[in-house]
């Protein structure tokens, strides 16, 4: 498979020199997104103001959306005002937030005593780091539906009542009360029930009307299909979405010389933890904005496989070492 620039290569994980917008067609779907472009800060390399993040964002986010599947969580790094601006672009091509979850630095990342008073705000010792999901769409009646939507609307064609789900699904009233509502509550069934729901529905249902809970016609989605239809997540104990821990210092802390090497370096743990939440070994993983390539690195301890791109030579050639000289996987 062709690529564009000098590129790095160190098991299933790949670095390359190069605008990620020329790649995307080269990459393999991906199962995680992990996104840490410009914030609009106005910082060395970044946009001068949060305004401008929507236009320079969109044709990253309408690749993203043509080459995710409902497998794919998006990691959207950002400030409070740079993701409010984002947010409207990504519901516009079909991601759908899940959760803000914020890392708090702690105190020690206020340098000095600041002036509060001069200044007249809080100082910031905080980012963001929302999740998205790209849930599917269903065809039935000549319109687009919704997951939610197109379960009822697949029950209601059997013939049989409500009631007869929660019989399918051996249940009191589960089926009817989360699986097949309309209202708020609802929350997509689990494989198992999926599976008992379309054997019930397609052997009680109307024979006029089969095969149900079919996307093709032809045959009614398997429980594997069905499990396809969602993104991947694994929450661990005691995890919440408030994450605690310094800014990167010490040996972790990249440098070009005596300087940091980017301003905005993340911890290898948080990446590792995005990636792990939302993906299983041997997934694909993309960072669209390498930086110094944590994703890429944290990839390789996990045993992902990863695309990350660089546009800044400088920056690829210390990520490309960083990649080279990370440690072995992590479990």
């Amino acid at each position: 498979m062709a690529r564009s620039g000098k590129q790095q290569m160190r098991g299933g994980v790949e670095i390359v020199l190069g605008d990620a917008l020329d790649l995307y067609d080269l990459w393999p779907s991906p199962v995680v997104i992990v996104s840490d472009g410009p914030y609009g800060l106005g910082l060395p390399g970044d946009l001068a103001t949060p305004g401008e993040l929507p236009g320079w964002y969109e044709p990253h986010i309408q690749a993203w959306s043509e080459h995710a599947t409902p497998l794919t969580t998006l990691w959207f790094w950002s400030t409070e005002i740079g993701w409010a601006t984002v947010h409207p672009v990504l519901a516009k091509h079909g991601w759908s937030y899940e959760k803000a979850c914020t890392w708090d630095k702690g105190i020690a990342h206020v340098a000095g005593n600041t002036n509060t008073k001069t200044l007249r705000r809080l100082p910031t010792v905080t980012e963001l780091c929302v999740r998205y999901t790209k849930p599917p769409t269903f065809r039935a009646n000549g319109r687009e539906m919704s997951t939610q939507e197109w379960l009822r609307h697949e029950w209601l064609r059997t013939g049989l009542l409500l009631a007869d789900a929660n019989r399918a699904c051996g249940v009191r009233n589960a089926a009817t009360r989360k699986y097949l509502t309309k209202c708020h509550r609802w929350y997509s069934p689990p494989t198992e029930v999926f599976e008992r729901l379309v054997a019930y529905a397609n052997r009680h249902g109307s024979p006029a009307g089969r095969p149900f809970f079919s996307t093709d016609g032809e045959q009614p989605l398997t429980e594997s299909q069905w499990s396809d239809m969602r993104a991947k997540f694994h929450c661990e104990p005691g995890l919440t979405n408030v994450w605690h821990g310094p800014s990167v210092r010490g040996s972790e802390r990249i440098k070009n010389g005596t300087k940091a090497a980017h301003a905005n370096q993340k911890p290898l743990s948080l990446i590792e933890l995005t990636i792990r939440l939302c993906s299983d070994a041997g997934d694909i993983v993309w960072e669209p904005f390498g930086g110094l390539c944590t994703a890429a690195v944290a990839s390789y301890r996990l045993g992902r496989q990863c695309y990350s791109a660089e546009i800044d030579p400088c920056v690829y050639d210390l990520a490309a070492r960083r990649l080279l000289d990370c440690g072995e996987t992590a479990g």
